[in-house]
């Protein structure tokens, strides 16, 4: 069985769980100023490291809610329990379940799954990617104009230093020059957006490797190109990723 399909699996353990907490009242406590947290984030964190440690006893699982220190394990799956718990919170079907599945700094399989709208992304390395049985391609737009671009705002905006700069300064930038901006609030899930064709670009700063580790395999394997703002591969340690369809990615890169 493919990997991709083993971890759908393992989610699909949590997707009760997942829409129970979705449509009822939480608990809600707070990790930074704006950065929430319910215990529905930190009770299928910690069903899901369970079954992945499991299934797959080779890797080491770093999830958001008990990470206290990012590390970047040779064997690693990074796991987010509720992408986008500000949207889970308010009630806004934008968030899901990610794992990223990694082998020596690179992706090799990937889910994004979000039980609300029960939308499965998923990849595996050289496999391709889709949605549910559907093969995902990124869009063909080339030009930048006319193009939809997504984005998000960094929890540390609060402190009005240097990412609330470059978020305001790139979108004084771009906002002019592309069709729009559209800002969601699930890194993953703006990703599958992208590789599916929705988007044609996405940019962020200051994400940790649960936000994006399973979004960019699938962005890779339906054709797209992700790098740092230095036109460089991107690692999970970088400060910013810039996502794009490969057609417009020079062109958002001199904005940003």
């Amino acid at each position: 069985m493919l990997r991709s399909l083993q971890l759908f699996e393992i989610a699909q353990t949590c997707k009760d769980l997942f829409i129970e907490g979705f449509y009822t009242q939480k608990d809600i406590q707070y990790k930074g100023t704006v950065d929430l947290v319910t215990q529905y984030d930190k009770e299928i964190e910690k069903k899901l490291t369970q079954k992945l440690q499991e299934v797959f006893p080779m890797y080491t699982v770093v999830g958001e809610e008990n990470t206290q220190t990012i590390t970047y394990p040779k064997r690693a799956i990074y796991l987010d329990p509720i992408d986008g718990t500000t949207n889970f919170v308010h009630g806004i079907p934008h968030c899901a379940i990610s794992i990223g599945m990694w082998e020596d700094g690179l992706p090799v399989a990937a889910l994004v799954y979000n039980p609300i709208l029960d939308e499965a992304f998923r990849a595996d390395v050289g496999k391709g990617a889709f949605l549910g049985e559907k093969q995902l391609h990124v869009s063909t737009q080339t030009l930048l104009q006319q193009s939809l671009i997504a984005t998000g705002f960094p929890y540390t905006k609060v402190k009005k230093g240097k990412d609330y700069q470059w978020v305001i300064q790139c979108l004084s930038n771009l906002l002019p020059l592309c069709r729009d901006i559209r800002r969601f609030g699930a890194a993953s899930l703006d990703l599958c957006y992208l590789a599916k064709g929705t988007f044609d670009a996405y940019y962020e700063c200051n994400l940790k490797p649960w936000d994006v580790s399973a979004g960019v395999l699938i962005l890779q394997e339906a054709g797209g190109r992700f790098t740092n703002e230095k036109a460089q591969p991107y690692r999970l340690s970088d400060h910013i990723i810039v996502a794009s369809n490969g057609h417009i990615h020079e062109a958002l890169l001199a904005q940003l």
